[in-house]
């Protein structure tokens, strides 16, 4: 009993005195200068008719492409495109919103365009001629990306299920997936470790000394390496990266995750 009192005392005293906060990073993978270490192998965003980057079919000037109300691939798109020239800060989410009409509103009236708030052929060409073919990432900048399949590893008991590969965390007691939400990992020379882990500590209101910034709902799991409620990735998306820890953006998915979790459970980090 002694000697247990001391073990986790002694993790404790480790992970006050560790933690991670955010830092920049690359999130589109850059020119391989300052890559992020999370490797990038989900599934591209559907072309065709969801993602229409190019040109549409003659006559078809006039046609409305995307409106109010309207969802998909081709929207997130779209969204992703008009973050590219500052017409857009939301997102993207795929979802045509109020938002996205506004700032079609913008991008039309700025260039002589009639301000509908309709992505008709013409605007899309113009928007088109301005931008870039957004990443994977542009277009999941602020999460919503699909959750890869889980390791093997994650298939039995309670399990913290995380994949570098899709940037998602799954929670799975006995094969079953109970949540998933968007996370993101360490930058380029704070690598999250990958492995098989267990959660040793929780702290709700937890302010790393190391870096004096607050890591609320941290479960820790390797030395100051922890699952937390990241302000900035709620801001920036990916954007940023942390010194390690693995970044929550969504606070009310992280507080039930932060209940359901007990110290003990199994966290699989993989790719």
């Amino acid at each position: 009993m002694g000697r247990s009192l001391v073990a986790v005392a002694g993790a404790a005293v480790l992970a006050a005195v560790t933690g991670c906060t955010a830092q920049p990073v690359d999130a589109n993978g850059g020119d391989g200068k300052h890559r992020s270490p999370v490797h990038i192998e989900i599934p591209h965003a559907p072309s065709g008719s969801g993602t229409p980057s190019t040109a549409p079919p003659p006559g078809a000037s006039s046609a409305v492409l995307w409106a109010r109300g309207d969802s998909g691939p081709g929207v997130r798109e779209l969204q992703a495109r008009l973050r590219q020239v500052d017409w857009l800060f939301d997102g993207p989410t795929g979802a045509y919103d109020d938002l996205t009409e506004n700032a079609v509103k913008g991008f039309q009236g700025k260039r002589g365009l009639p301000r509908t708030g309709r992505v008709d052929s013409v605007t899309w060409q113009r928007l088109l001629k301005m931008t870039h073919r957004p990443g994977t990432w542009e277009l999941y900048l602020m999460g919503g990306q699909p959750a890869a399949a889980p390791d093997p590893r994650c298939m039995t008991g309670r399990v913290l299920c995380i994949s570098k590969t899709s940037r998602t965390l799954r929670w799975m007691i006995d094969g079953r997936t109970v949540s998933t939400m968007a996370v993101r990992f360490g930058a380029q020379y704070t690598p999250t470790r990958d492995g098989v882990f267990s959660v040793y500590w929780k702290s709700r209101h937890h302010v790393s000394t190391l870096y004096h910034s607050p890591m609320p709902y941290a479960m820790f799991f390797s030395g100051g390496q922890a699952v937390h409620y990241s302000y900035d990735f709620a801001a920036r998306g990916y954007a940023g990266g942390s010194h390690g820890c693995v970044n929550v953006r969504d606070e009310e998915a992280i507080a039930a995750l932060f209940s359901q979790v007990r110290n003990g459970d199994k966290v699989v980090v993989d790719w």
